[in-house]
């Protein structure tokens, strides 16, 4: 996954529509700049993802 898409990624799971509490990516390869997007989104009150 591009930098690019974590940040779409990151955009969605914070959005009011999104009831996703898990999400599963081992089988994705990630840059470092895009984890730290997604890794940001576990502090965010917003996002109801609470494992990832």
């Amino acid at each position: 996954i591009t930098e690019k898409q974590c940040h779409i990624l990151t955009s969605a799971l914070c959005s009011n529509l999104s009831h996703l509490r898990e999400l599963d990516l081992s089988g994705n390869k990630i840059e470092n700049k895009g984890v730290k997007h997604l890794c940001n989104i576990l502090d965010n009150s917003r996002c109801k993802l609470e494992r990832l």
